[in-house]
């Protein structure tokens, strides 16, 4: 069943790259999980990095973005998928064997914690990743040097316990299949200045890199 699991997600992975490859308008997609944490803690932080990418980076994305759960077969079809909060993360076996396929198969997560999340976080990503370990990307890993370069790693959007930013993946046969920054919360700065106030330096190095990692999971 895994086997099936994996060629189907193969499969519906390729059409939508082919899609993009053709001209079609992929979205991004926001992962809503259950746990309670606030899955939905973003306000216009994804639509605005639609835009800067196809204005920075020539992607072509629809500027609205979906909404689809960890367990469903949606997720297929969705080449990336955000991840973002302040709480609780909880996977079924079902949905941790739904996310390790999509990852398996092509797709790309990248979470933000928002604050609070981590801890959880770990235990969610173990149960979808048992035989791997969440592992620091050093700063000269490509995901830092894509069109834009960040010697120092995330950049520090929103502080929070006045600890540095750290960015850790999941490796699948040399493939970095999902990213997760802690200490940066850089999706706060994709959002409007109205949001969170955020200064506008620290808006463009927010957008800046998370153009950095949509391109980096396009073209690995």
């Amino acid at each position: 069943m895994r086997t099936i699991l994996l060629i189907l997600g193969l499969w519906l992975l390729a059409g939508a790259n082919l899609m993009n490859a053709q001209g079609g308008r992929l979205k991004l997609a926001l992962l809503k999980y259950n746990g309670g944490g606030d899955w939905y803690a973003v306000v216009d932080a994804l639509q605005n990095m639609a835009k800067f990418c196809n204005e920075n980076l020539g992607i072509g994305l629809d500027v609205e973005y979906a909404i689809v759960d960890v367990g469903s077969p949606d997720i297929f079809n969705y080449p990336f998928l955000f991840m973002t909060g302040h709480g609780n993360v909880v996977f079924s076996d079902a949905e941790a064997e739904n996310l390790r396929t999509y990852l398996l198969g092509g797709g790309f997560l990248f979470i933000d914690d928002d604050y609070g999340m981590e801890p959880y976080v770990r235990v969610a990503i173990k149960k979808v990743f048992p035989d791997r370990e969440l592992v620091e990307l050093p700063f000269e890993h490509p995901i830092y040097r894509q069109k834009y370069e960040f010697r120092n790693g995330l950049p520090k959007i929103h502080e929070h316990d006045g600890k540095p930013p750290r960015g850790y993946g999941i490796l699948w046969q040399g493939r970095l299949v999902l990213f997760f920054g802690v200490e940066s919360n850089i999706s706060d700065g994709w959002e409007s200045y109205e949001v969170h106030k955020t200064p506008e330096e620290l808006r463009r190095q927010a957008l800046r890199m998370g153009a950095n990692i949509i391109q980096f999971a396009f073209r690995q």
